[in-house]
Order: structure tokens, then C-alpha cells, then sequence
């Protein structure tokens, strides 16, 4: 090996955290450098580069048009639900942002002020966000589709005086009108922005409010481009809202500073990527991922990064994720478990890979749920390269567990999400707060500080960010995940800490019986959950969906998966309930909705999650717990 080994720059990343991050900030454009590197005396949580200026979109644009990059392809729009796909040029998109920022501009927006931008997967999401970026805006991109009411929260929470939206979004069957749901929403909510600007798609004209609402095309042709505005470091990039506990969204704040120096650094470091190659993340805009991996962080390393407008499955088959691949080059993506698990669900040999040209392709990442081995292993068999399960949150922005491709490639553990990316200080952690030995679960949670590009607090909320994150474990950031660390230092992620369920005193993670689950031949996917019992505290019962052309009847699968979690696990389990349905209710992101699914079996009262997939599988589940007993 040439260079630095993972444990050493991992040893770097914790001993010397100032050295080791001027080093990775040297490869962003400041317009003032900063004054600290790491800032431990600000509350409620350190910060990075205070004293420092830059712009994102300079960054992430700017000084490749302005360089060797401007007619390298910056972002390919690749549309599986109307079969067209349109490439932008560094140089191309820079000036379609600029001017897009002088649209802004025009209606008052400046450095500071809030954009909320509510639209599909198209190139103009991703053209809202830069410009924002460009005036030093703070843009808060909500999933395109959100019901009205929750639409109208965020509008309430972050206060927007601008909203930029589209006038459909089109899913694999359907076409879904945007602007009532956006009329709505703003007739809900208390703050009202000035304005709306609604880019027409051809499928559907939306009805246009005189004096409020205005055409983006319209807009643009007589706009006057825009330059970068600087912005401090630590000015928040954006706010992304998460489902919270209370019901109330939570606004993460991602700062600009930190999080361009941590995301350019990922992109070689973690996804072994180099300028110029292409990089796809299967996600969505109005989620995480969309923001770190599809937008900032690939044109921030001069990548040219693919937004797809389609599914893993149904768009117009299986294979659709290996023609994207194929067509565009693709040297690495990154998509959710559950995407593999739909595509494996449709295509279990694999057949359809066989038509596609994969050659370029190096390696797939994957994230949103923890990846069982059976998975993993099917997908290294059919590509044949290497399948990374990565673990990261909302709230961190990138991976906190890795096997960092670009440092050195160490041995993928199935069930492991990595181990601890440099910057992230991980330990187990016990209900009284100590740090528990190798091989036990309990409460994964990073010591303080975090590194850069992770939340410094919550949008107006700053008692809540310390409330949620910081109070239970002093010293710690509480990640809400729950799992071990083993003797080599690789993690396992079990299940959300509310997932761990009691099964007569012995606390059993969901994780672990799904992936006694999963390795069934006929399972294509699955979940387990914690259901009241009256003698046990809880039981668990599974949630089966098979695969295409299984052989095996339901109640034969059933019976194999019982008998082997009592043979893997053990009767301390008390597995006994599952049922095979024919689909699992999901977010819009691919995450199961397993609370949900325990509180109808548990006859508790419930409500419609507001990122639910379809909200027609609740019926279907409630059937299905009806034939094993369910409720009680």
C-alpha cells in the first residue's frame, strides 16, 4: 500500500480533528479563510470554520465552469416515467442557477432569507437549491407529493418568502397535481410567502393565482444573472425537516461551511469517486441523501452526478437501476436496501443485469435501512463488485460507519455497516449511561464533537436539539440506533433504540430476527415487530413478502422462518406469529413503517404517517394481522 492506512488516518481524524479538517478544507474556495477550525466553546454544539466565508455554489459550480470542467457534463437528468434524459454542462448549469438566482432576487430574496422548494425529481430542483445556495438563501426542500397539512407546518416553522414549486410530479401510474396540494397548504398555514414560482410541466397546467404566483419560464427569460453572495461558514445551507417523536417535524440545519469541506471529502474518500467520473444516487431531493449525493457533494468534487426520475422496479421493469447505470457510465451508486430488495423481489437470478453493459461499474453503497447479509451477498454475486452498507442519518448528513473505499479497502463484514468513519468517535452505551464491552447492544452514540457537516442545532428549537440529542448520555450525541461494536471495531446497527423489543426480560433486536427472516430463499423482504403480550411484556411477530415465482405455500414458508429463528436465535425469542402479505407499508424514502404496523396490532390508537408510500397497505395489514389473532 502507497498511502495512509484507514487505522491511521481514522487515529488522525480523532487525535489531531484541527489538523486533519484544515487539510480537507484546503480543497474548498474560501473568500475568507477562518479564524478557528474548531470552535468547542459555542453551545449548544461546536462549531467548524468559525470566522471562515465562502460560497456552496461557487463551490460546487462556479470554479469548475470558470476552470477545465465547464463542458464536462455536471448533471444528467434521466426521466424513466417520460423516457427523456437532458445533460447540463458545468458551464450549462452554472448559468441556469445564476440566472434563476436573479429570478429570486427580483422577488427579494436575499442572504438569510427562507425558500421552501416543493418539487419533483426534475433539474429545476436541483437549479432551486443552487440558487438559493447562491444568494446565501436558506433553501428547506419538502418531498414533493407531502400532504397539504404537513406541507403547511413546515411553511409555519421556517417561515419562507418564497416558494418554488412545479405543477406535477408523475409516479409510476399516476400523474399527481402539485399546485392544490401547495394552494392548500399555504390556505392552512399562518405565515404566507409573497410569492410562489411554478414551473409548468406539460402534463398538467396549474392553475396560476394572480398576484401571488408567477411562471418560472416566464420569469427567467427576462432575468439578469445572479453572482455568488458570500456567506459565513457556520450561516445555515439549509434546513431538511425529519418526522419527530411528538409529531412535530424537527428542522435539521445543515451549515455551509462544514459541510462543504466534509462532503467533498467523502466523495474520494468513502465512495472512491475522482472529478469527472460519474456518480448516481437513487434517492429523492426532498430527502437527505438527495441533498448530500445527488446535488452538493458530487459537483463540489467536480463529479457529474445523474437525478433519475423513476423506481427501481415498474419503470419500466427491474432492470431499470442497470440500464441507468449502463447508458451513463455510472462508476458508483448508492441507493436504499430496500430498492435491491424490490429488484431481487422482481428479478431473483438476476436475469435482467445480463442485457446491460456494466463494465464501468466499481461499487454499490447502500443506506436508509440496515442491510441483512442475504441481500448483500445476492447483489455482490449478480454485479460483482463490492456492496458497502453505510450507516448515516439525516442529522449527520454522511456516513458515520463506512468501509472507506478510498483510504483502504478492508474486509466487507455482512451485517456490519463499517466501522466508524474518520471524524465519528463511536461507543456502545448502557440504559445507566456506561460504555458497554464489545459484542453487547445497547444505545449507539457519538462522543462530542461531531465532525463537520453534522447538525449544530434545530431550527428555532435549540433547548429541543440539546432535549432530544445531547441530554440523555452527557458527552454524547444520542444517534436513537441501537446495536454493538465487536472486538475488531466493526458496527452493527440493529434497530432504531425503540425498535429493541423486551421478550420476558431478554432484549432482542428486530434486526436480528429479520435477518433469520431473510435468509429464507423464498423471502424477498420482510420486518419484524414488537407486539404487546400479556405474560412476555412483548412478542415478536414477522411480516413476510415473497419472492416472484416462490414455490413454497405461505404457511410452509412461515413454518420454515419459525423453526429457524428457534434454531439461530432460540426459544428465548418466542417467535411464533408471521404472515406472509404481498407488500410493506413504507415511507416515500423505502424506510418500513414497523411502529405502525405494532400500534394497529397492539389496537392502539394511530394516525396516517405523513410519508407513507400508499396509505391503502394499512388495510391490507390490518387484514393480515386479523388471520394470526391480531389485535388481541
Amino acid at each position: 500500500m502507497t498511502g495512509p492506512t484507514f487505522a491511521s488516518t481514522y487515529a488522525k481524524s480523532l487525535q489531531q480533528p484541527e489538523e486533519f479538517w484544515a487539510e480537507a478544507a484546503r480543497d474548498i474556495d474560501w473568500t475568507r479563510p477562518w479564524d478557528t477550525v474548531l470552535d468547542l466553546d459555542t453551545t449548544p454544539a461546536a462549531r467548524w470554520f468559525v470566522g471562515g466565508e465562502l460560497n456552496t455554489c461557487y463551490n460546487a459550480l462556479d470554479r469548475h465552469a470558470d476552470g477545465d470542467r465547464a463542458e464536462q457534463p455536471a448533471l444528467i437528468y434521466d426521466s424513466a416515467v417520460t423516457g427523456t434524459t437532458q445533460t447540463f454542462t458545468y458551464r450549462e448549469l452554472r448559468d441556469r442557477v445564476a440566472r434563476f438566482a436573479g429570478v429570486l432576487n427580483r422577488q427579494g430574496v436575499e442572504r438569510g432569507d427562507r425558500v421552501v422548494i416543493y418539487m419533483p425529481m426534475i433539474p429545476q430542483a436541483a437549479i432551486a437549491m443552487l440558487a438559493c445556495a447562491r444568494l446565501g438563501a436558506v433553501h428547506s426542500v419538502v418531498f414533493g407529493g407531502f400532504a397539504a397539512r404537513e406541507l403547511a407546518i413546515r411553511i409555519d416553522d421556517c417561515k419562507p418568502k418564497l416558494i418554488v414549486s412545479a405543477s406535477c410530479g408523475i409516479e409510476v401510474d399516476r400523474v399527481i397535481e402539485y399546485k392544490p396540494l401547495l394552494d392548500s397548504a399555504i390556505e392552512i398555514a399562518a405565515h404566507k410567502p409573497e410569492h410562489c414560482i411554478i414551473y409548468q410541466r406539460e402534463m398538467v397546467a396549474a392553475e396560476m393565482q394572480p398576484g401571488r404566483d408567477l411562471d418560472w419560464e416566464q420569469e427567467l427569460a427576462t432575468a439578469t444573472p445572479h453572482d455568488c453572495v458570500p456567506v459565513a461558514a457556520t450561516d445555515p445551507l439549509y434546513i431538511l425537516y425529519t418526522s419527530g417523536t411528538t409529531g412535530e417535524p424537527k428542522g435539521i440545519i445543515r451549515d455551509n461551511g462544514g459541510h462543504a469541506v466534509a462532503l467533498k471529502w467523502t466523495m474520494q474518500n468513502i465512495y472512491d469517486v475522482s472529478p469527472g467520473e460519474v456518480y448516481w444516487a437513487a434517492s429523492d431531493v426532498g430527502w437527505v441523501v438527495g441533498h448530500s449525493y445527488i446535488v452538493y457533494a458530487p459537483l463540489l468534487h467536480g463529479c457529474t452526478t445523474v437525478l433519475y426520475e423513476g423506481k427501481p422496479v415498474g419503470t419500466p421493469d427491474a432492470g431499470a437501476f442497470w440500464r441507468v447505470i449502463a447508458d451513463h457510465g455510472v462508476v458508483s451508486m448508492f441507493t436504499a436496501p430496500t430498492a435491491i430488495r424490490a429488484i431481487r423481489q422482481q428479478d431473483p437470478n438476476g436475469d435482467l443485469i445480463a442485457g446491460y453493459d456494466l463494465s464501468e461499474f466499481r461499487s454499490l453503497f447502500l443506506a436508509g435501512e440496515r442491510v441483512d447479509p442475504d441481500t448483500l451477498d445476492w447483489a455482490e454475486e449478480q454485479l460483482g463488485v463490492p456492496v458497502i452498507d453505510h450507516w448515516w442519518q439525516t442529522e449527520t448528513g454522511w456516513a458515520i460507519t463506512a468501509t472507506c473505499l478510498g483510504i483502504e479497502v478492508l474486509p466487507v463484514v455482512p451485517g456490519s455497516s463499517g466501522r466508524p468513519a474518520p471524524g465519528w468517535d463511536l461507543a456502545v452505551v448502557g440504559p445507566d449511561g456506561s460504555e458497554l464491552p464489545p459484542g453487547e447492544i445497547g444505545a449507539l452514540c457519538a462522543r462530542l464533537p461531531m465532525p463537520p457537516s453534522a447538525l449544530p442545532t434545530l431550527w428555532n428549537a435549540e433547548k429541543r436539539f440539546v432535549d432530544t440529542y445531547l441530554s440523555r448520555y452527557p458527552g454524547f450525541y444520542e444517534t436513537a440506533d441501537a446495536g454493538y461494536i465487536d472486538e475488531d471495531g466493526y458496527v452493527y446497527v440493529m434497530a432504531r433504540t425503540d425498535d429493541i423489543i423486551n421478550v420476558a426480560g431478554h432484549r432482542l433486536s428486530t434486526g436480528a430476527l429479520e435477518e433469520v427472516l431473510m435468509s429464507h430463499p423464498d423471502v424477498a423482504e420482510c420486518a419484524v415487530v414488537g407486539v404487546a403480550d400479556s405474560l412476555k411484556g412483548q412478542q415478536p411477530v414477522g411480516f413476510l413478502v415473497l419472492k416472484v415465482g416462490a414455490d413454497r405455500d405461505a404457511d410452509g414458508v412461515v413454518t420454515d422462518v419459525v423453526a429457524a429463528v428457534r434454531q439461530q436465535i432460540g426459544p428465548v425469542a418466542a417467535f411464533k406469529s408471521a404472515v406472509v402479505v404481498d407488500r410493506l407499508p413504507k415511507t416515500r424514502s423505502g424506510k418500513i413503517l414497523r411502529g405502525t404496523i405494532a400500534q394497529i396490532a397492539d389496537d392502539e390508537p394511530w394516525e396516517m404517517p405523513a410519508t407513507v408510500d400508499d396509505p391503502a397497505i394499512f388495510d391490507e395489514i390490518t387484514s393480515a394481522l386479523a388471520t394470526i389473532g391480531f389485535p388481541r
